[in-house]
C-alpha cells in the first residue's frame, strides 16, 4: 500500500488528484469547526455526553466527525445523501422506471443522480426541522421562535448540500469516491480523542503491570477487529465457470473459463447500518422530544434497545435487544443481497453467451446452485459482521470502554481504503501502459 502511494506521486495527474482531495477535506474539517447560529451548543455538548451511547447517535456523531455533537454547519455532513442513496437504491427494485434508468447506461444513471441530490436536500431538510424543533423544545437553543429554526434549518440544510457538493468535486477531479472519501476522514478524525480516553481509562496512574495489560490488550483488540474487517471486505466464493467452443467466421471462439466472484459481504455494512437505526429510532425521538419514561417495562425495553446495556453486568433483559439486534443484521443481510444480486438474470446472461457452471446445467438448475450458495455465504457474511460489531460493544457493556468508532466504522475505513488504493493502481496501470498505440 505504502509503495503504491509513494510511487503515485511521481506521476503529477495522480499527485494533483491527491492534493485536490487534501484541500477539499480541509474546507470540510474547518467547516465542521463553525457552530450553527442560535444553537447553545455548551448545553447540546453536555446532553450527548450523557445521551449519546452507541447506537444510530454515536453512529451519526462518527459519520460526521464530531459536527453532529458539536451542532455545526456541516452537524449532518453526507447523511441524507448516503441515505438518500440507500433509498433509491431499494426504489429501483420497486419502481420500474427507475430500474429502466439504471441499465439505461451513462444517461440513466446521471438522471438517478439528480434524483439522489435532489432527495438528499429534501431529507436534509425533513432533518433540520426535526433536529430544531427538538432542541427547542428542550431547551438547547437561545430563541426559540420560527425565525431561529427558520436559520437553522437553512443553515444545517445549506452545510449538508455544500458538503454533498465537494464531494462530487472530488469524485471528479480527485482521487477516489468523493461521499466516501469525506466519511472516512470524519470517521478517522474521531479516533485521536477515542484513543485518548481510552488511555485516560485504563492506563493512566495505573501500576506498571497493569499499564502494560491494558495496552496490550487495548491494541490487540483493535488490531484484530481490523484484521477480521479486512478479511471480511476481500472474502469472495469464486464460482467456476467454462464457455463452450463455436465456429465465427474460420476460427474457434470460446472454450476458455473463467468465474463469477460472489462477495461473501454482500451488503457491506449495509445491514449493520439498518439494523442500529432501527433498534435506535424510540430512544432518538425521546430524546429529542423530551419524552419522560416512568413505566419501569418501557423503561427495561428501552435499555434492552440500547447498546450501552449490552453485556452490562446486572442487566439481564438487555440481552433481548441483543438477541433482536443479531437477528435484524441477519435479515437485512439476506433483504439487501436479495435486491443487489439476481442469479436469475445471471443464469439467464451465462445460458446467452453458452456459459455453463461445470456440471450443473444451464437456466434454472444454474439459478437454483447460485441460490444455494448465496444463502450459504450470506450467513457466514451475516455472522462475521456480527462479531465484528458487536466486539467494541462487548467492551463498552463490560469495562465502559466507549468509543465513537467501532465494528461499522473499521468495515467503512477498510472498504474506502481498499478502493481508493485500487483505484490508484488502475490509474498508473493505464498510465504506464504500453500498447500498440503508443509504439
Amino acid at each position: 500500500m505504502f509503495s503504491t502511494i509513494r510511487d503515485a506521486f511521481k506521476i503529477k495527474e495522480i499527485r494533483n488528484g491527491i492534493l485536490f482531495d487534501l484541500l477539499i477535506l480541509i474546507v470540510v474539517r474547518l467547516g465542521s469547526l463553525i457552530p450553527t447560529p442560535g444553537v447553545n451548543t455548551a448545553e447540546l455538548s453536555n446532553f450527548f455526553a450523557n445521551n449519546l451511547g452507541t447506537g444510530a447517535n454515536s453512529l451519526l456523531d462518527s459519520f460526521t466527525g464530531g459536527s453532529f455533537q458539536q451542532m455545526s454547519i456541516f452537524a449532518l455532513s453526507v447523511t441524507p445523501y448516503i441515505t438518500s442513496s440507500i433509498i433509491i437504491q431499494l426504489l429501483t427494485i420497486a419502481i420500474p422506471a427507475l430500474e429502466e434508468m439504471q441499465k439505461d447506461g451513462n444517461e440513466g444513471r446521471k438522471k438517478i443522480t439528480a434524483i439522489t441530490r435532489i432527495v438528499s436536500v429534501a431529507l436534509a431538510i425533513i432533518e433540520s426541522i426535526g433536529l430544531s424543533i427538538g432542541f427547542g423544545r428542550a431547551g438547547y437553543l437561545y430563541d426559540y421562535n420560527f425565525l431561529s429554526v427558520a436559520v437553522i434549518v437553512i443553515t444545517l440544510t445549506a452545510g449538508s448540500t455544500f458538503v454533498m457538493w465537494l464531494g462530487e468535486r472530488i469524485t471528479e477531479k480527485g482521487i477516489g469516491n468523493g461521499v466516501s472519501i469525506i466519511l472516512l476522514v470524519n470517521i478517522v478524525s474521531r479516533m485521536p480523542s477515542d484513543f485518548v480516553n481510552l488511555y485516560d481509562m485504563f492506563v493512566k496512574d495505573k501500576s506498571t503491570v497493569n499499564m502494560i495489560l491494558a495496552s496490550v490488550i487495548i491494541i490487540a483488540v483493535v488490531v484484530l477487529t481490523t484484521v477480521l474487517t479486512i478479511i471480511l471486505n476481500d472474502a469472495v466464493r469464486k464460482i467456476p465457470v467454462s464457455y463452450a467452443q463455436k465456429v465465427q467466421g474460420r476460427r474457434q471462439v470460446g472454450g476458455n473459463s473463467s468465474h463469477i466472484p460472489l462477495k461473501v459481504n454482500t451488503g457491506n455494512v449495509m445491514p449493520i447500518i439498518f439494523a442500529s437505526t432501527l433498534m435506535s429510532i424510540p430512544g432518538i425521538v425521546t430524546n429529542l422530544f423530551n419524552i419522560q419514561v416512568t413505566n419501569s417495562v418501557v423503561a427495561k425495553i428501552f435499555e434492552g434497545l440500547n447498546t450501552n446495556y449490552w453485556f452490562r453486568p446486572g442487566y439481564p433483559w438487555a440481552y433481548i435487544g441483543l438477541v433482536l439486534y443479531i437477528a435484524l443484521v441477519v435479515f437485512f443481510a439476506y433483504f439487501y443481497t436479495s435486491i443487489s444480486f439476481n442469479p436469475m438474470e445471471i443464469a439467464n446472461n451465462l445460458k446467452k453467451q453458452g456459459g455453463f457452471v461445470p456440471g450443473i446445467r444451464p437456466g434454472k438448475q444454474t439459478q437454483d446452485y447460485l441460490n444455494k450458495i448465496l444463502n450459504y455465504i450470506v450467513i457466514i457474511g451475516a455472522i462475521g459482521l456480527i462479531i465484528v460489531a458487536l466486539i467494541p460493544i462487548f467492551f463498552n457493556g463490560r469495562f465502559s470502554a466507549d468509543v465513537s468508532f467501532g465494528g461499522t466504522s473499521l468495515i467503512i475505513i477498510c472498504g474506502v481504503i481498499i478502493e481508493t488504493i485500487k483505484q490508484i493502481e488502475s490509474k498508473m496501470l493505464v498510465r504506464n501502459y504500453s500498447g500498440f498505440l503508443n509504439k
